[in-house]
């Protein structure tokens, strides 16, 4: 049962939603190494387990803000404008994202190899870019 399983505290989803962006980083960097060294089987588990752990941070990201809301940012002078400037570069990136994921992957799925690599090749740095700032507003906002 699904109930039996012992739940994080709600305050503990900020920290796990930064690791999971980190993970998720590491594994694109290293399914970026993979298929540069053309270890296909080592990229596609790469990028798999990056897809993974980016759809479990987001159910975490949106189970702890449906539950608790968003944190006021309290910084003040010029890290407000550059808090704000990640935050909001990585918010819409953030949603632009998914559907290049999914049709990214949707078209190694199907062995489109020309259309996948021409796709992925704008995927994988904003990927990348949106798991790294999201790393950087969780330390500002949590640890500052």
């Amino acid at each position: 049962m699904l109930s039996s399983f012992p739940m994080l505290p709600l305050h503990a989803l900020p920290l796990l939603n930064a690791c999971l962006n980190s993970l998720s980083a590491v594994l694109l960097c290293s399914g970026y190494i993979a298929i540069r060294r053309r270890r296909v089987s080592l990229h596609k588990t790469c990028m798999l387990a990056a897809f993974v752990t980016s759809t479990l941070f987001l159910i975490s990201y949106l189970t702890y803000h449906y539950h608790v809301g968003s944190k006021p940012f309290t910084g003040q002078g010029s890290i407000r404008l550059v808090y704000f400037t990640i935050l909001i570069s990585h918010t819409i990136l953030a949603a632009v994202i998914v559907p290049l994921v999914l049709l990214t992957l949707t078209r190694a799925w199907q062995a489109q190899w020309t259309r996948h690599r021409r796709l992925a090749r704008w995927t994988l740095p904003l990927w990348l870019y949106v798991s790294v700032t999201g790393v950087v507003v969780y330390l500002m906002l949590y640890q500052l």
